[in-house]
């Protein structure tokens, strides 16, 4: 039931057809330790890899701190955003951003995230929100489960550097959330991205297939 109530959603977010379609592998890790009785800090990695881009296409390295107020909870973090064509390195970015991430009850939660982009190839800031929805269903008692999410990119300003303000891309995904030890977990999954056009640009749908580690003492 709460699955087909997810349906309508992704539907709706994701256009029937599009102009440009690219095929992409995205690969994830995450280490999270505690440090403090309603804190702890996570380390990122992610490497992307794409059709359009013949190989690497994406890296980004960073870190997040979370503070937990009962069952909301609230983080700061930074990224190293670095960008690849047919090899070839494109203008980097340092991205700053916060979140808070609210419960809503039967499996779904909520995540708002503001970031500050600071490009390389010019002085403007970027400002982006994004909003997920995310839902989780325990399939056995073991810790094996099943998500879906939906994420909307909104662009708060433009900036010279190719920012345009307004809804940039939408998310779905929808996969597995396999346990392999007391300590580590994966999530395996397909997320469809659809980015509109700008400035007479195509839009363009990629098909993604990702695998992320989770490591939590």
């Amino acid at each position: 039931m709460r699955l087909r109530l997810l349906l309508p959603l992704f539907l709706i977010a994701s256009p029937a057809f599009a102009q440009r379609t690219d095929d992409q592998l995205w690969l994830q890790a995450n280490g999270t330790v505690p440090t403090g009785a309603h804190s702890e800090a996570t380390v990122e990695s992610i490497v992307r890899f794409g059709d359009r881009a013949k190989g690497l296409s994406h890296t980004e390295i960073g870190g997040l701190y979370t503070w937990k107020i009962g069952k909301i909870e609230i983080a700061l973090g930074y990224r190293h955003v670095e960008d690849f064509n047919d090899g070839r390195e494109l203008p980097n970015e340092e991205r700053l951003r916060q979140h808070v991430i609210i419960p809503l009850g039967a499996g779904f939660t909520t995540r708002i995230r503001l970031e500050q982009r600071f490009y390389s190839a010019g002085p403007e800031i970027g400002h982006r929100l994004r909003g997920q929805l995310r839902y989780t269903h325990a399939l056995t008692k073991g810790g094996l489960g099943l998500f879906a999410a939906h994420e909307t990119f909104l662009n708060l300003n433009d900036t010279g550097w190719g920012q345009a303000s307004g809804i940039e891309r939408m998310r779905n995904s929808l996969g597995l959330a396999i346990p392999f030890a007391r300590q580590l977990r994966g999530e395996l999954g397909y997320m469809n991205q659809y980015r509109f056009g700008r400035a007479g640009a195509r839009d363009q749908m990629d098909h993604i297939a990702s695998f992320t580690l989770l490591l939590r003492p």
